[in-house]
């Protein structure tokens, strides 16, 4: 089951998802909040896997709420105004639900959420055809896993850097990116850096070598990378 939650400062349209999530079978609605701040102090302290958000709400935007908070699981945006759609995108949200939606156009919502969901935690063994997908001029792109050199925080954007292919630039905090991608064969190494471990030739100076690119290693992240280096744990995407 999915655990989720919603926020909308309507109450119907809560009860409407609340009524929706109990059909599908496969959402675990935990809560329902009117009040952004409430939602805000119980995903602090509580992990779930999806956001029902709405977007025009009085004390804060969907928008801006979700760039607040901590933890970003994955999201699916309802409201009434179809203005908002590619802004929602761009945040990466798995869908945008405009209001008034049918209980068949939330079960494709849901459909895309359990489909990343499994991507997320599949066996990574063998498969070279992982991939994430993210939003980036507007568009809808699927990135192999395979083909990342390293990934670079540029403020409020990532610039993923790929093998023998144009950089992709996409509006979302390198935080968010992290929490997509499997442990088991990318690292921090730095606040500005993710780097797949079986793409590293040299470990150096606290350098990396990627590639010909020279990248810095932060003092919070030297221990751990050392430590999986050292034992060879690097994970592969092409295994």
């Amino acid at each position: 089951m999915i655990q989720a939650i919603a926020v909308d400062d309507e109450p119907l349209a809560l009860k409407i998802i609340e009524k929706f999530c109990s059909q599908s079978g496969q959402i675990d609605l935990v809560r329902s909040f009117t009040q952004t701040n409430e939602a805000r102090h119980f995903l602090d302290e509580n992990k779930i896997d999806l956001l029902f958000l709405d977007i025009n709400m009085p004390s804060i935007s969907g928008i801006d709420f979700y760039k607040k908070i901590q933890q970003h699981p994955l999201l699916i945006f309802t409201t009434a105004y179809s203005e908002f759609a590619i802004e929602g995108f761009n945040l990466s949200a798995v869908d945008y639900l405009l209001k008034p939606f049918t209980f068949k156009r939330f079960s494709q919502a849901v459909e895309k959420v359990i489909n990343q969901s499994a991507l997320l935690n599949k066996n990574l063994s063998g498969n070279s055809n992982l991939f994430i997908t993210v939003r980036a001029d507007y568009s809808l792109i699927k990135v192999f896993l395979k083909d990342i050199l390293f990934i670079e925080s540029l403020d409020n954007y990532i610039k993923i850097h790929l093998e023998n292919q144009k950089p992709v630039l996409a509006r979302m905090p390198i935080k968010t990116i992290s929490e997509l991608l499997p442990k088991k064969i990318f690292i921090r190494t730095h606040r500005s850096y993710i780097v797949p471990m079986e793409r590293i030739s040299i470990i150096r100076n606290k350098t990396i070598f990627i590639s010909g690119q020279e990248l810095p290693v932060g003092s919070s992240y030297e221990k751990d990378l050392m430590e999986r280096y050292a034992k060879g744990n690097l994970g592969s995407p092409q295994q």
